[in-house]
């Protein structure tokens, strides 16, 4: 659990850093620019996958740019499970391809694999998912009113982002330079590492930020006053302070992933399983049903992702599977699968800040349905489903006890 903790700790301080020195408010900014009437449904899921992409956090989103959507989609007499459909299916994108979301490292640590191939094997299930998703919100979109867009909430977020920061195309190349380092594979903690770096002097070039209040954001979290509570609730994040309750949580549920291995119920659990398993595709259908079972039980995205990766990394590894298509297949299933299960915390929190229940907006939940249909579909075709070379595998986990 060691790298993916560092992982955590470099993103709590890049989150800290972005807002502070302006990128993810001019995210926030460009993406609002997004809303006009007939296309607010569509514009509302890719705001929200913005937003989380920016911040790494589905419930941050949710809480902020969610809650200001659903107030726009009743006025636009749009029915609120589709508006929250939408919300949810952008907010849980980011969660879900985000260099800076807990999920996004928590699943390839446990898989054994990098952060950016991990990433990069997502977006053959995601890309796809989110333009059939972009594609159905837009036709909902059409089919629904033809009222003008009340921009009284969104031109005062607007104007307070305009006022509080400096606006510019230039505070958007720290992201540009984690996704360039992405393209070269460079290894995710130098990759953060030199981001958090650069993101400090770029961001007292370009916001004309001393450099203390730069390490207090990084550390402690940016805390916004600006007045207008939509924009302070959503700048009031980050710090490597906000990773502690999660890398608590990792190293918990990790002590009990080996635990259970070590006593072996790991093992009796895999060996039941994989009797049944004849193919590749029933493994890794086998790993999305551990992970639905998981959220089912205990309503924990985070178990869904840690437990199923450590249970089945070894028989990837037997397969010459490579490990970014366990990792995918995680996310797939546990990460947006919990925004779908009405008493997990995750469905819990948005029927609390959007007052829809699961079980309204889940079937508008586009993205939460149609990801793990792909990852079934390559699973059986073979597509996408990569190889690693036989000398790899006894490297990436030793092979399961017979």
């Amino acid at each position: 659990a060691l790298p993916c903790i560092l992982i955590l700790m470099l993103v709590g301080l890049l989150i800290g850093i972005w807002i502070i020195t302006g990128t993810v408010p001019v995210m926030i900014y460009y993406g609002l620019k997004l809303l006009s009437p007939k296309m607010f449904l569509p514009a509302a899921f890719i705001l929200c996958c913005i937003v989380s992409v920016a911040t790494g956090t589905s419930w941050g989103t949710i809480g902020t740019m969610g809650l200001a959507l659903i107030g726009i989609g009743q006025g636009l007499n749009i029915p609120l499970p589709i508006v929250a459909g939408a919300i949810v299916s952008g907010a849980y994108f980011g969660d879900k391809m985000s260099p800076l979301s807990d999920t996004t490292n928590v699943a390839p640590a446990m898989a054994g694999a990098d952060l950016f191939d991990h990433i990069a094997s997502m977006m053959y299930t995601t890309v796809p998912a989110t333009v059939i998703s972009f594609l159905l919100y837009t036709f909902l979109g059409f089919s629904g009113t033809s009222n003008s867009v009340d921009i009284g909430t969104v031109k005062n977020i607007l104007d307070t982002l305009s006022g509080y920061f400096n606006i510019s195309l230039l505070t958007l190349v720290p992201p540009l330079l984690v996704i360039l380092m992405s393209i070269k594979r460079v290894p995710a903690i130098p990759a953060l590492s030199m981001a958090v770096m650069f993101s400090i002097i770029w961001g007292m070039l370009t916001q004309d930020v001393n450099f203390s209040a730069i390490v207090g954001a990084a550390v402690s979290g940016f805390k916004s006053n600006t007045g207008v509570d939509a924009v302070d609730t959503l700048l009031s994040r980050g710090g490597l302070n906000s990773m502690m309750g999660i890398i608590s949580m990792v190293l918990l549920a990790s002590g009990l992933g080996g635990i259970l291995e070590k006593t072996g119920i790991l093992t009796v659990i895999i060996d039941k399983l994989l009797r049944k398993v004849k193919s590749t595709g029933s493994l890794i259908l086998s790993v999305l049903i551990s992970c639905y079972a998981i959220l089912l039980v205990s309503g924990n995205a985070m178990l869904a992702l840690i437990l199923p990766g450590r249970t089945f990394r070894a028989a990837f590894a037997e397969r010459r599977i490579h490990p970014s298509v366990l990792s995918r297949t995680l996310e797939d299933a546990g990460t947006i699968g919990a925004a779908l299960i009405p008493w997990s915390a995750a469905g819990l929190y948005i029927y609390g800040i959007l007052d829809v229940p699961v079980l309204s907006y889940a079937p508008y939940a586009f993205l939460c349905w149609i990801v793990p249909i792909f990852s079934i579909i390559y699973a059986y075709t073979g597509f996408a489903v990569f190889k690693i070379k036989e000398h790899s595998c006894n490297e990436i986990k030793p092979k399961l006890k017979k």
